[in-house]
């Protein structure tokens, strides 16, 4: 099986353990009695060790050249920490097999993404291509979770968790390595990436538009919980929201312009304010979770513009720590707000004004993305 294809199988198996770790830790740790606040603790202390985590791999990958190696090594770590994780009830317990996860699962991303990007260059296809069947992956596991939680309780999630991480460790094990780069790396490059003020109003953006998204991330199963939904549904929400994604990741190739990467990512800010805002007002779970559609104008748009722009401001050879560095903003330091306020804006003033506040932040974004667009789109680099 060639590289692109096997990529593309790799991408299902990763994003399905995302799909079970990122929207179901919450409503497990809700199933074990936890309060809101206590879940934002969780997890925004998970965004301090992604912080570590992820640049720590990503500069390993880097300066041994290898990014499938270092796959292997996390893939075999996570299996068992994920295990221990979901079929345990004790809070210090949970607290500190979940912290090993975030160490262990959540650098794999920004490697994946690396390998996604850089693949697809050397084989002339598009990226959304092979990201695709990562939200395919995304969707179906979502569904498939939110039944086996239903049904099987925690334990069943601990065993699929651990089956799929082990498929996952063959699929890699038998794919090439990414191409890498014949420049050596060097920290005057990675100066020059940090010391450039546009890159760095680039991810100031990104943070800004993150947060918002993150406390969606983070509470929106435990909302649709609190409004009388079953894990059933909370798990249709992501696999609706995931699914929606898939179309979007093909058609890049269309509609993912070189140098309009700003406006882009604007635009999806006006969506995000969008679908918070109707969030905000929604009582009925069932029109929650099927609100979650709008993912389709939201993150895959997004994200995918941020890192065809990232790519075109990062030095070759530091490509893999770029990555890391967007998917540390998205996930691991915007992560960190999301958890710790929107817990505590949740338990203080409850869901409805979650809502309307990542709204408004997501309104922000947008507005700073058309300052950046406007000050940027006849500059050269």
């Amino acid at each position: 099986m060639n590289a692109p294809n096997l990529l593309r199988g790799f991408n299902f198996l990763y994003f399905a353990l995302l799909a079970m770790f990122i929207p179901f830790l919450p409503v497990y740790l809700s199933e074990q009695g936890l309060s809101p606040s206590q879940i934002g603790f969780i997890i925004g202390t998970g965004g301090f060790v992604t912080i570590v985590a992820q640049p720590l791999w990503g500069m390993i990958s880097d300066k041994t050249k290898t990014i499938r190696k270092v796959l292997l090594a996390l893939l075999l770590c996570s299996a068992v920490t994920g295990y221990f994780l979901f079929d345990s009830s004790s809070y210090v317990v949970l607290i500190l097999f979940a912290m090993l996860l975030y160490f262990f699962l959540m650098p794999i991303d920004p490697l994946t993404e690396s390998l996604n990007f850089r693949v697809s260059e050397a084989a002339g296809i598009s990226y959304g291509s092979i990201r695709t069947y990562g939200a395919l992956g995304y969707g179906v596991m979502a569904l498939i979770t939110g039944y086996v939680l239903g049904f099987f309780g925690s334990h069943g999630i601990a065993l699929l968790f651990v089956a799929i991480c082990l498929i996952s460790f063959i699929v890699s094990w038998n794919m090439p390595d990414a191409p890498v780069t014949g420049k050596p790396v060097t920290l005057d490059s990675l100066k020059h990436f940090f010391g450039n003020k546009k890159t760095l109003m680039f991810l100031v953006l990104i943070f800004i538009s993150s947060v918002p998204a993150r406390m969606n991330d983070t509470f929106i199963g435990v909302y649709i919980r609190e409004l009388g939904g079953s894990p059933q549904l909370v798990g249709q929400s992501f696999f609706l929201a995931a699914i929606s994604e898939i179309i979007v990741f093909a058609l890049s190739f269309w509609w993912l312009r070189k140098g309009k990467e700003l406006i882009i990512i604007s635009i999806s800010g006006a969506f995000y304010f969008l679908r918070f805002l109707i969030s905000a007002w929604i009582i009925d779970p069932h029109l929650l979770a099927y609100l979650q559609i709008l993912q389709i104008l939201t993150f895959p748009v997004f994200y995918s513009a941020a890192i065809q722009y990232l790519y075109s401001i990062v030095p070759e050879e530091w490509r893999a720590t770029g990555q890391t560095v967007l998917a540390l903003l998205f996930f691991g330091v915007s992560g960190i707000l999301a958890s710790y306020a929107g817990g505590a804006l949740y338990d203080a003033f409850g869901g409805k004004a979650l809502y309307l506040t990542i709204s408004a932040m997501s309104f922000v974004g947008m507005l700073f993305g058309l300052i950046l667009y406007l000050i940027y789109r006849n500059k050269t680099e």
